[in-house]
Parts: structure tokens; sequence; C-alpha cells
């Protein structure tokens, strides 16, 4: 796969918390360069962001009730909004991991709708953290991620247990079908992991190794 279509695929992300304005401006400079999917960063730098990539191909994505999604709904609602209205066009939410394995699924769900609307046309991906799940559980988080209309599901934060697999991106590409996109990110750092996250379904990278992702796409041409 060329350099240019590795690049597609990747959410170039900054989500530390020790996060500055140089590192989320050099964040931004590189996705316009290389012509990645999205910048990836918390809700602060929404529009410093949006400001820099205004005139850019490459998108600007941010995170709801992250990393732990065990904060009210409504919380996530309005931050949600506000980020959108601040110039996100899209969104990565956390579930509420607890609710789910407590097969609260009808919360889970409302959750999911509630944040859902609150996006708007901005584009919503749901972060299920399969680390924390059995496949039983992954299975439900996506069928409920689907039923509230969400537009992809994504496997992890980056900031728990473990990131993504072959095998759950494989299970969640399954459960989904081809309607919905779906995120790996976590873990993924070379050309390598992201073809095989690639070849097991995924249809978007989270990554905070972007450069050398695609800059390893030159030896396997």
């Amino acid at each position: 796969m060329k350099q240019e279509d590795v690049a597609k695929y990747i959410d170039h992300t900054v989500l530390a918390a020790t996060a500055t304005r140089p590192m989320i401006e050099k964040l931004c400079k590189e996705a316009d360069q290389y012509h990645f999917a999205s910048v990836c960063v918390n809700s602060c730098w929404v529009p410093l962001c949006a400001k820099l990539l205004g005139k850019s191909d490459v998108k600007v994505c941010t995170v709801v009730g992250f990393p732990l999604g065990a904060m009210a709904t409504e919380s996530k609602a309005f931050e949600a909004k506000t980020a959108v209205r601040a110039g996100a066009e899209e969104v990565d939410m956390v579930i509420n991991i607890g609710f789910l394995k407590n097969h609260d699924d009808d919360l889970v769900q409302d959750d999911i709708t509630a944040v859902k609307k609150a996006c708007g046309n901005a584009l919503l991906k749901v972060i299920i953290e399969t680390c924390l799940l059995n496949e039983e559980e992954i299975v439900r988080a996506c069928r409920l991620a689907k039923a509230s209309g969400a537009d992809f599901v994504k496997t992890s934060t980056g900031f728990s247990t473990g990131g993504a697999t072959a095998k759950h991106i494989a299970l969640m590409r399954k459960t989904v079908g081809p309607q919905l996109g779906v995120k790996a990110s976590g873990g993924v750092r070379t050309y390598e992991d992201a073809i095989a996250m690639i070849e097991a379904g995924a249809t978007r990278i989270g990554a905070s190794s972007g450069i050398a992702i695609v800059e390893g796409s030159h030896g396997a041409n």
C-alpha cells in the first residue's frame, strides 16, 4: 500500500494531558503535510486545530467522555455539542463500560444516542475499550453502537490496559457489517501494525506514530 493510501486511514493523535500549544501546532502541520484523515485532540484544542486546518483536507476530531466514559450522559452530550460548535468534525466518545458489563443495554444505547444527536452532522465514533471486554461484550457493544446511529466503532482509548488487536478488529467488523467504520486505536505504531489492522477490517487507524507508519510504507512498495 502506498504512503498516501496509508495516510488516509490515520487519525494523527495527541491526547496526553501534557500536550502544549507547540505540540498541537506541530501535530496540525504534520497532518497537513502527510494528508492524514484527521488530527485527534482533546476538546480544549479544537478551536486552534480548526483555525490551523481550515484550508486543509484534514478533519478535526476530538474525544468525549474520555478516557473513562463514566460521566453523566448529559455531560457527554454537552461536551460533544460544544466541541462541534468549536469546529470538531468528528467525535470519538467512550461508552459507559460499567453499564455494558451490568447488562444495562438501554442505558448504554441512550448514552450513545444522546451524543449522536448532539453531534449534528459531525461523524461519531464509539470507543468500546475492547481490552476490558470479553467477546460477548464486544459484540453487544458494537450492536448497541450501530443501533444508536453511530458511524464507527473504535477499539480503545489507548489509556487503559491494552490497545487494538487484529482479532478484535475482525470481530467488530463481522458484527457491524460493511455499513459502519471500524477504528483501530492503541498500540498501532508501525506500517506492519497498520496493515494488519486494515486487513482485519479497520477503516481508520488512531495513532500518535502516524509519520513512522507512513514512512514505513516506503520499504513495503
